[in-house]
């Protein structure tokens, strides 16, 4: 009897440690389970060092998506792939910026919605971009001169 009540409540905790393991697998992997509640935007810049997948995007400091992916493209510029929630509608002339948060803390993307009439769908481009400040550029431009 003593060693049946061992194995059940061994068998429950391992149920519950894999059922835990699976919720923080789906939380952390921002998966989701049905459905999908955010659209795909992209966008391209000269320079974004520093910024990595899963990126926050912010509108008004307030996180709105995610960075999904960044790959080269034929002109060698950065092309990312832009997650954004469905309920916020972007149009055509909103701006996309690389920032930092604080002196040396991690980049993000900000965006500047504009306020034009033609909103942005599912796999458009995201046209007006600003990459990030490079400092050793601009640190070597003004000790050599070139301000």
């Amino acid at each position: 009897m003593k060693r049946l009540k061992l194995e059940l409540s061994v068998g429950i905790f391992m149920f519950v440690g894999i059922l835990m393991i699976g919720y923080m697998t789906v939380k952390l992997g921002n998966l989701t389970w049905i459905g999908d509640s955010h659209y795909s935007l992209k966008a391209t810049f000269s320079n974004i060092s520093g910024l990595v997948d899963g990126a926050a995007i912010e509108i008004a400091g307030v996180r709105v998506g995610y960075v999904k992916s960044i790959k080269l493209d034929n002109e060698f510029d950065a092309e990312l792939e832009l997650r954004i929630k469905k309920e916020i509608v972007l149009t055509d002339d909103v701006i996309a910026s690389v920032k930092t948060y604080g002196i040396i803390g991690d980049k993000y993307i900000k965006l500047l919605p504009g306020g034009s009439d033609e909103v942005l769908n599912d796999g458009d481009y995201i046209t007006e971009t600003e990459s990030t400040i490079d400092i050793e550029e601009l640190v070597s431009k003004y000790i050599f001169g070139k301000v």
